[in-house]
């Protein structure tokens, strides 16, 4: 069996569980929460929620991210939007659409009094390679360019600006930030203002990119924070996975992805 296919399989064997489905559906309702809060909620035994919580992790649809002494545990999309890739893109996603938007506004329409907050979003990726090589696909302007269709252009010194070029020659920026932490190979944070120029500024939000490498392979996870509002959540949930596949192709096969991922959402929206 292909190290894909053990991974899709623990995807599925992780999903066949109530409890741990039960343990994903708690933290889509409110992410990012230590193992106590995930506890409480579930009224479940310290024990029996970590072995869960493994099993998640281990199938990477859970992540964690620390803070401080704290445990964050995440829902990371990337084997589901893999699973939707193989075997729902390509067939009747435009009217699976369809239907997702009318239950999600029918939801709204039951909960306009309640005070919802818009999550951190995370996502992990593995690549298979080094942890310098992944960290001048971060920086590099022009390779950025490549992956990406804007260079990301920046001392990346703490302080420094940094600004999103369309790559098409126009020189138009749609995001600016600013540098906050930067640890070459395995540490960069952003501020990510992607409306510069609003009448009505608003506090940027912020991404983490973090390196992890482990014998000849990257993982890779994007923290999003502070974000701004729900269509702000949509939009990067849609962006950040095809970003970050094509960054992937590109350091595996020296190629992107032969159309740009991001073409194939708008295509079936």
């Amino acid at each position: 069996m292909s190290l894909e296919a053990r991974a899709m399989d623990s995807v599925f064997k992780a999903l066949a569980d109530p409890t741990r489905r039960l343990l994903l559906d708690r933290l889509r309702e409110n992410n990012g929460q230590t193992l106590r809060e995930l506890c409480e909620r579930l009224d479940m035994a310290r024990q029996s929620a970590t072995q869960h919580l493994d099993v998640l992790e281990q199938a990477n649809l859970v992540t964690v991210v620390r803070r401080g002494r704290e445990r964050l545990h995440y829902l990371n999309p990337a084997p589901i939007h893999e699973i939707e890739a193989r075997w729902i893109s390509g067939f009747d996603r435009p009217r699976l659409q369809a239907i997702s938007a009318i239950k999600f506004q029918a939801e709204e329409y039951a909960m306009t009094d309640a005070q919802t907050s818009v999550p951190t979003y995370v996502y992990v990726t593995y690549i298979r390679a080094s942890a310098e090589q992944v960290w001048k696909a971060l920086t590099d302007a022009d390779l950025t360019a490549r992956y990406w269709g804007h260079a990301n252009v920046s001392d990346w010194q703490p302080g420094s600006a940094w600004e999103h070029r369309r790559a098409d020659g126009s020189g138009v920026v749609d995001v600016t930030g600013r540098v906050i932490e930067v640890e070459p190979p395995t540490r960069l944070v952003i501020t990510f203002e992607d409306a510069p120029d609003a009448e009505s500024p608003r506090e940027p939000s912020v991404v983490t990119f973090l390196v992890e490498p482990h014998h000849d392979i990257i993982r890779l996870t994007v923290t999003h924070e502070n974000l701004a509002n729900q269509a702000m959540l949509s939009g990067i949930s849609h962006g950040w996975p095809a970003v970050l596949a094509n960054l992937k192709s590109l350091l595996e096969t020296g190629e992107v992805l032969p159309q740009a991922p991001w073409e194939m959402y708008r295509a079936h929206a």
